[in-house]
């Protein structure tokens, strides 16, 4: 091969590898979205294994967490059909995620479906295929849509509960860090989580959280049952007056 062709070969293929796109630089680009690309590095190097999300789309992009991760770096976007092989968030799941899973997300990783609470009915998970379907014990969401509400966790509320749980606190610190509202996920959920990381078994998380959520009823129960007698009201006390006026009068005339 003469030099000059030399040349333009490797001209060709640096021109090649310049406007190389990956797969979710593409999608944001497509979207309208961009990637911090630095950014993503350095989470790359923090995360040792791989997080994911198929997504339906079904959120504002400017409100779904998930599309606010991919764009810090920290999740990887599965097209829907495709298997991972590591740990499933999803409602087909048959057990809970235990601290028993911490070599199943350390080795393979875990995954979330970004979709709406309100079209689950719609959404095909029988597409997202992984070898180790996953269901959340009892939570409750802290973020700015669901605030307060039970099991109505985003996409990194999901995940950042699922690493907790398995072991992977600083990572999960990290999801979490990138939203203002993040620090009121552990607020609120904080001692059911530490409980939750203590158990050996799907079987002692359910136990767990049927204990925590027992004690919440009683708790309710007895605020309740101990509710102070309040002051009259006004119009209650108001009336009382009247009445007093008006047998204070009928006496008087029939003394009259």
């Amino acid at each position: 091969m003469s030099g000059r062709r030399r040349k333009n070969k490797s001209k060709l293929l640096e021109k090649k590898s310049r406007y190389a796109v990956g797969k979710e630089q593409k999608y944001y680009r497509e979207s309208g979205e961009e990637l911090d690309e630095g950014e993503a590095e350095d989470s790359k190097q923090l995360i040792q294994f791989p997080v994911a999300m198929w997504n339906m789309e079904h959120c504002d992009p400017k409100k779904c967490s998930g599309r606010k991760l991919a764009r810090h770096g920290l999740i990887k976007i599965l097209r829907l059909g495709a298997r991972f092989p590591g740990l499933c968030l999803t409602p087909i799941g048959e057990k809970c995620v235990s601290p028993t899973d911490c070599d199943i997300v350390r080795e393979y990783g875990c995954a979330v479906v970004d979709c709406s609470w309100a079209r689950l009915d719609d959404t095909p998970f029988n597409r997202m295929k992984s070898p180790y379907p996953r269901l959340l014990p009892f939570l409750v969401a802290a973020n700015p849509i669901n605030y307060g509400k039970p099991c109505r966790l985003s996409c990194v509320e999901a995940i950042a509960a699922t690493l907790i749980i398995t072991g992977f606190t600083n990572e999960a610190n990290l999801y979490l860090g990138k939203f203002s509202w993040g620090h009121s996920f552990l607020e609120l959920n904080g001692e059911l989580l530490e409980k939750y990381a203590l158990c050996t078994s799907s079987t002692e998380i359910i136990a767990a959280q049927e204990e925590f959520l027992k004690k919440a009823r009683q708790e309710k129960l007895e605020d309740r049952l101990a509710l102070p007698n309040f002051p009259q009201s006004d119009t209650e006390s108001e009336k009382e007056e009247e009445g007093e006026e008006k047998n204070t009068i009928s006496k008087v005339t029939k003394e009259l």
